[in-house]
């Protein structure tokens, strides 16, 4: 009771007078050298600045994993604080905060515009039971990026798909490595869930199910092959002696080292880098197996806004200046992560901070791009799933049964996390 208090105390009053104050939770723009400027921040700036005295917009800064986002944001809107007037709100989760009834209605007016020139991966990961419950922001995916240098060292054509095993014994030959997101956090979820997806299978087969009906495909030929892969790149060390507490940040400084090789990581890294960037080249997320298409990770982010919100009518307006195209692009360019608005690929700011390539090749990916399962009770199934595949080291091929019976049991109160 004391912390329910506490965080309402956070929110916004109701103001009788003057520009309404609208509080958005961020999550940090990681191509920024400082993520309190630019990107998100700059965003509310100029929207505060042209809405006419309607409204100012703060930022909050979140944790930056995903997992602690998640926490955070549950916390608050369990709460019923007032102040979560516009939240920044990781795809992975936004099933389960519409399924718990914490987002106020998108409103019907604004639907047209809010899916306007949108990929179908970010308005997908939008909904809820077929309506639209947040507006998409950005629309991530994950690239393989590679020392040009590298690759030309190892032979292998990146102009052309490749298997997983055919980069490792690339990594292998070159005595370099394949910077991974490993560690027990969200972004460890992503990669199983792409190499599982990759092998044309599911984690979860029907997401719209309650918990005593859903159904797991992790224990599969899939989930071994997912397995495998990861086993392998722990195995051979081509993953770094830090493998297992790797997440974005120390894979792309792994990468930057004069070790790293590879990595498989979000756009932003392009604008991250702080190497060579004329060595740096992108192609299409590797193969799981041979002959089957890849599934890039889909990421992102949705805004959201509180149900207890005292300015929901503003906050919509506020999140459709936040996303129109103008600011699409420029944050783009800003922050390195990708623009949700399909326009914004073909403006020469953002062609300029791409360069190669790199922006149609965003854009071709988010095409192809899978996203974790979009479940009421993913919160729950990613972190059981990554606690039974970590560490990295330690999974074989009975790794996914475990992991399966686990979340299983997990869901069903048998057994806690």
């Amino acid at each position: 009771m004391l912390a329910a208090t506490a965080l309402a105390a956070c929110g916004s009053s109701d103001e009788s007078s003057g520009p309404a104050r609208l509080t958005w939770y961020i999550n940090p723009d990681v191509g920024n050298a400082d993520p309190t400027k630019g990107g998100q921040a700059q965003l509310a700036k100029e929207c505060s600045d042209a809405s006419g005295g309607k409204y100012t917009i703060s930022v909050q800064l979140l944790p930056t994993s995903a997992s602690d986002q998640r926490i955070q944001l549950l916390r608050r809107l369990a709460a019923s604080e007032s102040g979560m007037d516009l939240m920044s709100v990781d795809p992975a989760f936004v099933t389960e905060f519409a399924a718990a009834g914490y987002f106020a209605p998108v409103p019907t007016s604004m639907v047209d515009e809010f899916t306007a020139d949108r990929v179908q991966s970010a308005i997908d990961a939008s909904k809820y039971q077929g309506k639209l419950i947040a507006v998409p922001f950005w629309a991530n995916t994950q690239l393989l990026w590679y020392k040009k240098s590298v690759a030309e060292k190892a032979g292998i054509d990146l102009g052309e798909p490749v298997t997983w095993d055919q980069l490792i014994a690339a990594a292998r030959k070159t005595n370099t490595s394949i910077g991974v997101q490993s560690a027990l956090y969200e972004g460890y979820s992503v990669w199983i869930n792409a190499l599982v997806a990759g092998a044309g299978g599911k984690i979860v087969e029907n997401p719209d199910a309650t918990y005593e009906n859903i159904k797991l495909g992790l224990d599969s030929d899939a989930g071994r092959e997912a397995a495998a892969i990861i086993a392998k790149v722990s195995s051979t060390g081509v993953g770094g002696p830090a493998m297992g507490t790797s997440q974005e940040t120390q894979s792309l400084d792994l990468f930057t080292s004069p070790k790293g090789g590879f990595l498989v990581n979000w756009p932003y890294t392009y604008a991250a880098y702080t190497g060579d960037k004329s060595d740096v080249g992108a192609a299409i997320y590797p193969r799981t197996v041979e002959g089957k298409d890849s599934a890039p990770p889909f990421g992102g982010i949705e805004i959201a806004v509180g149900k207890y919100s005292k300015h929901v009518s503003l906050s919509y307006q506020a999140a459709a200046c936040i996303t129109d195209e103008q600011h699409q692009a420029a944050y783009m360019v800003a922050s390195g992560n990708p623009a949700s608005r399909k326009a914004a690929y073909d403006t020469d700011a953002v062609k300029k901070a791409f360069p190669g390539g790199i922006a149609a090749l965003i854009r071709t990916s988010l095409d192809d791009a899978v996203p974790r399962p979009l479940s009421p009770y993913w919160g729950d199934i990613s972190t059981a799933l990554q606690q039974k595949f970590s560490p990295p080291g330690a999974v074989t091929e009975q790794t996914p049964a475990k992991a399966q019976q686990f979340i299983l049991d997990v869901l069903k109160g048998k057994r806690l996390l």
